[in-house]
């Protein structure tokens, strides 16, 4: 019987001095103790525990018990007496064994966990690992960071719930075991304050970093790609109050301030590996992200935060941060560097903002990042906010920084829509210049027609293909009549009338060249279409086509029949604008001569 055999290995035991123990003993008692759990004879193994007479062994040998013991808590249901008695004898073995080997024991147990069982493994042994590191004297600090990163590491490759339905659900336990590794953490947390208000010099950072290594892997997983946004029907939302704990955690350190405008990053290790090294950046940056995206977002410990600071300040020092969130693809992880830029952006005046600030890498690299959500996101809602914030950031500059912007994201879109939308936003300008008391250098003048240059031309001339640049092609026709028609020849605060010669051959006479090629070949390409339709046994005969230069889905015929009339439309749209913008030219220069002869 196993209990028979585990009384005899006690009693063997029982005459030896501690020094005595020998190998075969440990695996005798390993042996014993887990047939008795695995044959139900848990109460009997709790009774051997905590016999006073046993301390000794068990100090020495029950660390021995733990994964077992562990197997056997999951294998009988929660209001089982037998799982009870397992949990009671896990205790005792917190409270009576070596805690160097039963630290080991346990960190163990957890790296071998896997799956579905991770959260609850972790739950299970948070609190004997957390009464085992509290006796440790010795490299303390190095085993409360051994076990974070473990427990950390287990938990990553978890999905993180997004919706409302995941985060009440929780399938894996990931939302309640992320809240019970803060709790298992604050023993240690509250260690370091005490220490730091006995001496302003508090010289043993070694726990302290420990838990702010923590809290930047807790800041990437996983609160940068959870959903943070109060949900209704959830009154504690698990992640926002593991998000509250950890800026806690950092406010109560004195890191939290450092950390958001020094971007103090901790002892970060030296890698030889420049592989390595490039990894612990970027996660290191992901982290900051999310810590700024949650104070200044979502407001979590906004109370600490000193009020001295210019909004444009804070821009200055969040740019590096939207940058890291806009490279990344994920809703989730897009979504916070959007929402990050915006409330930014809401924070300053419109026309506040001075040009000098574009002579920061981030000013100019994230207007383009925002030009590829725009264009490139398949998530609807994402495409349009990003439109709507690339405005309001037009919108913050002052006249330079605006007239700068436009040239930038003119020579780097690379696509006609933003194009198109750039060319609308300077035709505004030059309008409110126009329009206003106060002269716009900027948008008059010879730095208007700086800009008109790249305004006013077709990329590859003739070639140009005209239907893939049409928004562009629509824009800009738009801006010239606009400038023809409110700036008289004789005024010219534009400069648009001394630099036509160059418009006509640069822009105006290559776009009529493009026209007329682009309308024969959509001509021809209908006419061959027709003629195919008749000779083909069905109308709805299936093939192929290419228009702008991209191979169409398989349409019918008559699906292709009626993109190419869509595109002779659009052309003959274009040549009507043209046709008004020259008729308009011709109009006010034969006015100017008349008054002149």
């Amino acid at each position: 019987m196993a209990v028979d055999e585990l009384q005899a290995v006690i009693q063997r035991c029982q005459i030896l001095e501690e020094a005595d123990f020998k190998g075969e003993d440990f695996n005798l008692f390993q042996v014993a103790g887990q047939k008795c759990l695995e044959d139900g004879y848990a109460a009997q193994l709790l009774e051997v525990i905590q016999n006073e007479k046993n301390k000794v062994i068990i100090k020495n040998m029950g660390w021995n018990l733990i994964s077992p013991l562990v197997r056997c808590i999951f294998m009988y249901k929660q209001e089982d007496d037998k799982r009870e008695h397992c949990l009671k004898i896990l205790d005792q073995l917190a409270q009576l064994c070596n805690p160097k080997e039963l630290f080991l024991g346990l960190l163990e147990q957890i790296e071998q966990t896997s799956g579905g069982q991770v959260c609850q493994t972790v739950m299970l042994l948070l609190r004997p690992l957390q009464t085992v590191l509290l006796k440790l004297q010795n490299k303390k600090a190095y085993s409360v960071g051994l076990s974070l990163a473990m427990i950390m590491n287990q938990l990553t490759p978890l999905p993180v719930p997004y919706t409302k339905q995941q985060i009440q659900e929780d399938k894996l336990g990931l939302c309640q075991c992320c809240n019970a590794v803060v709790d298992f953490a604050k023993p240690f947390v509250n260690e370091v304050v005490k220490n730091m208000e006995k001496s302003s010099e508090y010289n043993d950072m070694e726990l302290k970093e420990e838990l702010l290594k923590f809290c930047m892997k807790s800041l990437k997983y996983p609160l940068l790609t959870a959903q943070l946004e109060e949900l209704e029907g959830i009154e504690e939302h698990p992640f926002r109050h593991f998000a509250t704990e950890i800026i806690d955690i950092l406010w109560d350190t004195r890191e939290l301030i450092p950390l958001v405008f020094l971007h103090r990053k901790g002892k970060s290790p030296h890698w030889e590996n420049q592989e390595f090294a490039d990894i612990e950046q970027k996660n290191s940056a992901e982290s900051l992200a999310c810590l700024s995206y949650l104070m200044f977002v979502q407001h979590f410990g906004i109370h600490c935060f000193p009020t001295v600071f210019s909004p444009s300040y804070l821009l200055q020092c969040n740019m590096t941060h939207i940058e890291v969130l806009l490279k990344r693809t994920e809703e989730s992880v897009l979504s916070k560097g959007l929402d990050l830029f915006e409330s930014c952006l809401l924070r300053m005046e419109d026309n506040s903002l001075l040009h000098q600030y574009l002579e920061f890498r981030d000013f100019i690299n994230i207007p383009q990042d925002l030009v590829k959500v725009m264009t490139l996101c398949p998530i609807e809602h994402l495409r349009k906010k990003s439109l709507n914030i690339l405005q309001l950031f037009i919108d913050k500059f002052d006249a330079e920084g605006k007239y700068t912007l436009f040239r930038c994201l003119l020579k780097t879109s690379n696509h006609a829509g933003v194009e198109g939308y750039i060319i609308k936003n300077i035709k505004d300008q030059i309008h409110l210049s126009l329009t206003r008391a106060c002269d716009n250098v900027w948008f008059t003048g010879h730095h208007l027609i700086s800009l008109l240059d790249l305004v006013l031309l077709l990329p590859e001339g003739a070639e140009t293909d005209l239907l893939q640049n049409s928004d562009r092609i629509m824009a800009s026709l738009n801006l010239l009549r606009y400038l023809v028609i409110k700036d008289c020849e004789s005024d010219n605060q534009t400069g648009v009338w001394t630099t036509l010669a160059k418009i006509e051959q640069n822009f105006l006479k290559p776009l009529h060249v493009g026209l007329n090629m682009s309308k024969a070949h959509y001509e021809a390409e209908i006419k061959n279409k027709k003629e195919n339709r008749r000779e083909a046994h069905s109308s709805n005969t299936v093939c192929s086509v290419t228009v702008s230069g991209k191979k169409m889905p398989a349409m019918t015929t008559e699906m292709q029949l009626q993109v190419l009339h869509s595109a002779l439309f659009t052309f003959d749209l274009i040549e009507s604008v043209l046709a008004r913008v020259e008729e308009i030219i011709e109009v006010k220069i034969k006015a100017v001569m008349d008054e002149n002869s």
